[in-house]
């Protein structure tokens, strides 16, 4: 996750404070730039590529609950997915999942309103 991504994360974050109802939206820190020595020990903790970052294990409209990858807003066109975010995102929705990509915190805001009946 760049900087721009981390400003629109905790912008998001800092809006869900006051939302009780989403007091288990949680990040996933698989993302970042890390020396090869601490991205070994990750992995054999279990992170895992194309995870997304964002979950709030609350079960609505017939899913099991809501995953979101969340990309920056850009001037010139959106931010890419990569192929392993993009697998993550088809296996979660086979599973019965909500999992989306939102491009910026305000994004973010409307699906989760959206997926919450807010």
């Amino acid at each position: 996750m760049n900087h721009h991504e981390d400003a629109e994360q905790t912008a998001l974050f800092e809006w869900a404070s006051y939302h009780p109802e989403l007091k288990w939206l949680f990040s996933i820190p698989n993302g970042g730039n890390r020396n090869p020595r601490e991205a070994a020990r990750l992995k054999a903790q279990g992170v895992k590529p194309g995870v997304s970052d964002i979950f709030l294990p609350v079960a609505r409209g017939g899913y099991q609950g809501l995953f979101i990858e969340l990309k920056r807003r850009k001037a010139h066109g959106p931010s890419r997915v990569s192929k392993p975010q993009s697998e993550f995102l088809y296996d979660m929705t086979e599973e019965g999942y909500r999992a989306v990509v939102c491009y910026g915190a305000e994004d973010a805001m409307r699906v989760i309103t959206e997926y919450m009946g807010l």
